[in-house]
This record gives structure tokens, C-alpha cells and sequence, in this order.
């Protein structure tokens, strides 16, 4: 095979796509396992109850076309972003964890957080988040930050990380370089922030470079200009952050996941076609996309953009050797399915409601 034909095949491997239902359709099921495609990602609209959870990871593992299970990933932060709500336990948000000044606290609630989410089958949550909450007109992180401080911020996250890894859920700290310092929500446009490199170093970077001491395998970009670190680009599709500045300065050789591809940022910007080719190029090794319609279209632009030249065989082939080598290391242990009527004795228990209920109610 040639090596234009292994990057086409390794395509559908750097992608975690979103996808309508309870239920895998015919049609989702069977773009998983012909584009081999690398994981999913779950949201409001695909839980019901944690037994319907279970039976809708086992039915996504089933896609899977190598001995490694397919990445499931949710944004399980706390606070107002939980995707899983009836019967799990609810966490309370990272600004209220933050204020106990507890990182042993931080990793027992990460514990809960994890032991709930791999007996769904859930493995891997996109926590925790490392932007300091530095600007109080900041309308997307907030209370998502575990404070304003670079200290409490590190220690907290760090304890988050580890709650999870020793628990069997691959973590993802976010979003590099640090999205704490905006007035602009980035769903809705690119937000703009002229922080300088020197203070970008002191404090944004600080948590995402003790979160990469703590084996963070997994960081996720931001869609922020910063024309200090390119004036041309957002994180997620800049060489000079991701490659110059996180992979060569912070010596990150891990993978590096997109925020939503199709949060306005990068849509009303830099347009379907060209985006996820850039953001490949940039240093990107997983494009995350929240709806199917998109992820097919992304897939095949990628597919045209390695036909036509204008992406290189060698980005794709590195990017997923990347992936692959995480999954090996992660995954040490041979699949086996989720059992269903195991699942609710692991979750929203009294033990994990307890250790919850830790964090005072005058901080929730």
C-alpha cells in the first residue's frame, strides 16, 4: 500500500464525531467502522438513564476495527456542564470545588467522576479545565475554572487528572493556551485577546505545564487570536502555538485534540473545507466534530485535501501514529462489553453522593 493510501485509510482515525439518539442508527454504526473512525463524542441528547448509557457504548465499541476500543468521550466537567444527569452524581462546578483549596478533595470528587463514567463505558471525560479565571467578563469559562490564581488552579487540576487516570478515564485538560482572559464566547465568534507572551508564560501556561508533569496524555485546543503567538490564526489551527509553542517550548509530545470544529470561531471564519486541513497541519492529531452531517463532510474534505497535495501523507500518518500509541499504552487490558445490570450499583451511589457533599454548600 502506498503511503498516500495509508493516510487516507488513517484518516477517520483523527476524528471523536457527535451523532443523534439514544441509539446507534444503521447509518452512524457503519461510518465508525468503514471510515474507521477513532471515537465519539456523547452529549444531553444521547442519555437517558445510565442503563440506556451502557447499552449505547457497547453498541459503539461494536464499531471498532482494531483490538483498542474506540475513544467515548463527554464533557463531564460539573456544574453546568454535565452531560450525564439523572442517576449520575452531580458535581458541583470547578469555581466551587476550587474554593475548598482541597486537591485531595479535587481527586476524590474526580474519582466519582470517573468510577461513574467507566461503568457506562465512558473513557474518556474532557476535564479538567486549566484556564484561570483571570477576566470577570469572561461569559464561556467562569465558574468551569477552579479560580483566578495560576496555584489554585494547577493544584486543583492536577488532582482532577490524577482522580481520573487512576480510575481507568483518560483525562484532557483545556483549553491551551488559556481561554480565561476573553470577553468572547467562542461558540458563537472568535474571541480576540491581546495577552502578552510574558504573562501567557507566568500564568496561563503554568497549569497546562504541571498538568503535562501530572502524564496528561491529552490536552485540548482553544479557538482564540492571540497575535502575539500568531496573528494570523486561532490556537486550534496555528503551527506556532501548537508546534512552536506547546510541542517545541513546553517539550509536549503527547496528543492534542480541537475544541468543536463546528463552534462559530472557526466556521464563520475559516470555513468547512479549509478548516480541518488546517487544524491538521497545525499540530492537531483529533478533530472533534458535535454533529455526523459535519464529520462526514470534514472526513471527505481531508480525503480530497491528500489527493490534491495540499495536505502532506507524513502529518496524517504522524498524528495518528500519535493516537495509536495513547490507546496502546492506555487500553492494557483486552475490551470486554459494559454489563448492563451492573451498571446502576456503580452510580449515584451514597458513597459518591457523600464525597460530593464535601464541598460546602456556600461554595455550590
Amino acid at each position: 500500500m502506498s503511503t498516500l493510501d495509508l493516510a487516507k485509510s488513517a484518516l477517520g482515525e483523527l476524528f471523536l464525531i457527535g451523532f443523534n439518539g439514544f441509539e446507534l442508527s444503521d447509518e452512524t454504526a457503519a461510518f465508525l467502522s468503514q471510515a474507521r473512525i477513532g471515537g465519539t463524542i456523547l452529549f444531553a441528547q444521547n442519555y437517558d438513564i445510565p442503563s440506556q448509557l451502557a447499552e449505547l457504548t457497547n453498541q459503539i465499541q461494536e464499531c471498532r476495527t482494531s483490538e483498542f476500543p474506540l475513544w467515548i468521550g463527554v464533557d463531564h466537567e460539573g456544574g453546568r456542564v454535565q452531560r450525564f444527569k439523572k442517576g449520575f452524581s452531580r458535581i458541583p462546578d470547578a469555581a466551587s470545588i476550587g474554593a475548598t483549596n482541597s486537591p485531595k478533595l479535587a481527586f476524590e470528587i474526580a474519582e466519582v467522576m470517573a468510577k461513574e463514567l467507566r461503568a457506562a463505558g465512558v473513557n474518556l471525560n474532557f476535564v479538567p479545565v486549566c484556564d484561570i479565571a483571570s477576566n470577570p467578563k469572561n461569559p464561556v469559562i467562569g465558574n468551569r475554572s477552579f479560580g483566578s490564581n495560576e496555584e489554585i488552579v494547577s493544584k486543583m487540576a492536577s488532582g482532577f487528572l490524577r482522580g481520573h487516570l487512576v480510575n481507568g478515564v483518560q483525562a484532557c485538560v483545556k483549553h491551551f493556551p488559556g481561554h480565561g482572559d476573553t470577553v468572547t464566547d467562542s461558540h458563537l465568534a472568535l474571541p480576540r485577546m491581546e495577552t502578552p507572551l510574558e504573562i501567557l508564560k507566568n500564568r496561563e501556561l503554568k497549569p497546562f505545564a504541571k498538568a503535562f508533569k501530572s502524564h496528561c496524555s491529552m490536552v485540548m485546543t482553544a479557538h482564540i487570536l492571540n497575535p502575539n503567538l500568531d496573528p494570523e490564526f486561532p490556537a486550534t489551527l496555528s503551527s506556532k502555538t501548537l508546534r512552536e509553542l506547546l510541542r517545541k517550548e513546553m517539550r509536549y509530545s503527547r496528543v492534542v485534540v480541537s475544541d468543536d470544529m463546528e463552534m462559530k470561531a472557526i466556521t464563520d471564519n475559516f470555513g468547512a473545507e479549509d478548516a480541518p486541513r488546517l487544524a491538521i497541519q497545525a499540530g492537531c492529531d483529533l478533530l472533534i466534530y458535535r454533529s455526523e452531517a459535519s464529520a462526514r463532510h470534514a472526513y471527505e474534505s481531508l480525503i480530497h485535501a491528500l489527493e490534491g497535495g495540499k495536505l502532506t501523507a507524513e502529518t496524517v500518518l504522524e498524528a495518528q501514529a500519535r493516537v495509536r500509541d495513547l490507546k496502546k499504552e492506555f487500553f492494557t487490558q483486552s475490551y470486554h462489553p459494559v454489563q448492563i445490570t451492573e451498571v446502576a450499583k456503580s452510580i449515584g451511589t451514597p458513597e459518591h453522593v457523600a464525597c460530593v457533599e464535601k464541598v460546602p454548600v456556600n461554595h455550590r
